[in-house]
């Protein structure tokens, strides 16, 4: 069954976002629905270096929650930075952050996570995988930031996928 679906959540995906897109479910779309979700996973399949293996999948929830929340703060605390730049000058600075995730998996995810979150941008990774620089738009207290990442975001994807 693996070689023929090789990836099964991301051919059911590819199915219902084909239809999703075309707002139609005609015959013709439900064929080039079924294409595209049986032979897209399997011409990408050799690009795929490893699978992810996903060890506890309720805490992604609770991890979409909390992105979520603050990507709504995020955006309102850099729109009132902005909107008060010629009074008070965003604190920009680059943050160093120790990591103890190691699964490409969930690096991705994080960098993901990081390019959504309004005032962070993700700079740069270590070779070794044991430090991340990240440019934070406006920072005031370097360590609660470093927690706050490490809490938020570093722990639920560590349990994720290591």
């Amino acid at each position: 069954m693996k070689r023929f679906f090789p990836a099964p959540l991301l051919s059911v995906s590819m199915f219902f976002l084909w239809l999703l897109l075309n707002v139609s479910v005609s015959p013709g779309n439900l064929v080039l629905a079924a294409a595209l979700g049986i032979f897209a996973p399997l011409l990408l399949a050799p690009l795929r270096p490893q699978q992810a293996h996903i060890r506890r999948p309720r805490v992604i929830i609770r991890l979409l929650c909390r992105v979520g929340t603050d990507v709504v703060m995020s955006n309102l605390q850099v729109a009132k930075g902005v909107l008060r730049a010629g009074s008070r000058q965003p604190h920009s600075v680059f943050v160093h952050i120790p990591l103890d995730l190691r699964d490409a998996h969930g690096l991705a995810a994080l960098s993901m996570i990081t390019t959504v979150v309004p005032g962070t941008v993700w700079s740069e990774l270590a070779l070794d995988r044991s430090m991340l620089l990240l440019h934070v738009f406006d920072l005031k207290d370097e360590a609660a930031f470093i927690e706050h990442f490490k809490h938020a975001y570093e722990r639920p994807l560590m349990e994720i996928f290591e």
